[in-house]
């Protein structure tokens, strides 16, 4: 078996293009960058085994969520099950298309090409053998990661029990538990993948299998140059349209609930006062932050971290890549409310005695989330550091 735990050559920081000779990490050791504190790398006892072994077990716990029963649910004499391979169905049937596509790819779509393309490439890797288009499948894996969001829509399904739990009688299914277990293994997966180990067990296999890299993109020493005025353009362009779709996401009804033939639509701020009025307090808080604060939040940091690059600001910059971070990090979770309205109209479709349908602010707000989250991904932190280059 082939040690993940190798001597590496000096390795570009991919947040400030500082360039930085990785010393050989013990057991539960990381590097960090010592200009913008970024972590470079981290080595876990038997890294590549245990992810091998979570991944797998993912695959088994998605496959699992499927065939049963995910939620039940019961009021007054009426019930519906909710099923979450069905959930796609019923929301292709009430013609919300995109809906279906967003979580058929963030649920089950990505989550399983990632996994799949671990195994594929960290199978081989283990016996110290190189995966076919190895670099190619690695890049992808990182590349699909923030889209797999199955924690996400587990935390939405919970919020949506206790939206409803007063009205009606929730029980949880087989596929509950199933996707708690997936949940739980996915996220073990993200913990333990290390862009730079996996890089350098790449070039492990290959220099021992002779194989001969013709694309020179993939030295890991260094990196192609940021292209300024184009990453400034591109994140403008996304955070403007991020920032448009917010006001219809706030403005129009994110549901509709049908009860006896009367519509009750409820905007974003009136599900959190009425989660408020029902004295799920933490719930509110939750939701608050997650559909409200953090998109313009996000929205309103990426502004200003664009803006600092494209006037070629030099100050503060430890606090900017900081900002980036954080930013980066909590503008997946704004997709909870998302969710929670896919879980309710899959769960409450009585028809014309009750059910809940998708509100016009739904779409808007997942626009909103996915283009914070591509503007994110398109604003180059290096740039930060472009006038900060000496550095001892």
């Amino acid at each position: 078996m082939q040690s993940i735990n190798q001597p590496m050559n000096e390795v570009q920081c991919h947040e400030c293009a500082l360039m930085v000779k990785l010393p050989n990490l013990k057991e539960n050791q990381k590097a960090q960058c010592p200009r913008c504190a970024c972590t470079l790398s981290a080595h876990h006892r038997n890294a590549e085994a245990r992810i091998i072994a979570f991944a797998i077990s993912a695959l088994i716990f998605l496959l699992a969520s499927l065939p049963f029963n995910f939620l039940s649910f019961r009021s007054k004499g009426l019930e519906n099950d909710f099923e979450l391979i069905n959930s796609i169905f019923i929301l292709i049937d009430i013609n919300y298309h995109l809906l279906a596509l967003i979580e058929l790819l963030t649920i089950f779509a990505i989550p399983s090409i990632v996994l799949l393309a671990v195994i594929y490439l960290l199978t081989p890797l283990h016996k110290g053998l190189y995966p076919k288009h190895g670099r190619k499948v690695l890049s992808l894996i990182f590349k699909l990661l923030p889209w797999c969001m199955g924690e996400i829509f587990l935390i939405g399904a919970l919020v949506s029990l206790i939206k409803i739990t007063a009205m009606a009688d929730i029980s949880l299914g087989m596929s509950f538990y199933a996707f708690v277990f997936f949940s739980i293994a996915m996220t073990l997966v993200t913990l333990h993948l290390d862009k730079q180990q996996l890089t350098q067990l790449l070039i492990n296999a290959e220099k021992s299998q002779q194989i001969e890299v013709q694309d020179s993109q993939y030295k890991v020493a260094q990196e192609e140059p940021v292209s300024h005025s184009l990453s400034v353009q591109k994140t403008w362009a996304l955070l403007f349209t991020a920032l448009i779709l917010y006001i219809p996401a706030n403005a129009f009804p994110i549901m509709s609930t049908h009860l006896f033939g009367q519509d009750e639509p409820s905007t974003i701020i009136g599900g959190v006062s009425l989660l408020w009025q029902l004295g799920s307090y933490p719930i509110a808080v939750i939701i608050f932050i997650a559909s409200v604060i953090i998109p313009i939040a996000k929205i309103l940091v990426l502004a200003w971290l664009n803006y600092s690059v494209q006037k070629q600001s030099d100050r503060l910059s430890l606090e900017r890549v900081k900002w980036y971070r954080l930013a980066e990090f909590v503008g997946r979770w704004s997709m909870i409310d998302v969710f929670v309205v896919i879980v309710l109209v899959s769960l409450i479709q009585l028809g014309p005695t009750m059910s809940i349908m998708p509100g016009g602010a739904t779409l808007a707000f997942s626009g909103v989330v996915i283009f914070t989250m591509l503007a994110a991904m398109s604003f180059e932190p290096k740039l930060i550091w472009k006038n900060n280059e000496s550095y001892e």
